[in-house]
């Protein structure tokens, strides 16, 4: 079966994308670029440290990114390389990474709602920016039509 794009606008996909985004970000200390580049590497599935530099070419400069990202657990070796046979390493998105991507698709989707909880970021409402975010999860789901 194959997705139309008159089938995406039926179904609203990106009505609340930047909302969710927002709230992946901040939740989860990431950088929108970073939060893209790991929902892109996601669809590749493994992947070379090359192919990691490819992605970022559209994204603003950032030298630690990579370091960042392996870190912090977004990103695991999946073969190592043994400097005769396997010429370089081979990565992959970690579990986490992977239960992150599904879970900002089946908010996306309306099978889950965003955390409205104590515990999110967005419910200390530290700043105003906070409070619209707030306000605005709080539409997101009363929303039916989603």
């Amino acid at each position: 079966m194959r997705v139309t794009a008159s089938d995406l606008k039926q179904m609203q996909l990106f009505k609340y994308y930047r909302l969710v985004r927002k709230w992946a970000c901040k939740t989860y200390n990431l950088t929108d670029a970073e939060l893209e580049l790991l929902i892109a590497l996601d669809c590749i599935g493994r992947f070379t440290r090359q192919e990691f530099i490819e992605g970022t070419y559209t994204m603003s400069w950032n030298k630690q990114r990579w370091d960042k990202l392996r870190q912090e657990g977004w990103i695991e070796t999946w073969r190592h390389r043994n400097r005769t046979t396997i010429k370089y390493s081979i990565f992959k998105t970690s579990f986490k990474c992977q239960q992150l991507i599904s879970r900002i698709y089946r908010i996306l989707l309306a099978e889950e709602d965003l955390p409205t909880s104590e515990r999110s970021v967005f419910f200390k409402n530290k700043s105003y920016t906070d409070k619209v975010f707030n306000s605005a999860i709080d539409k997101m789901i009363r929303d039916n039509t989603r």
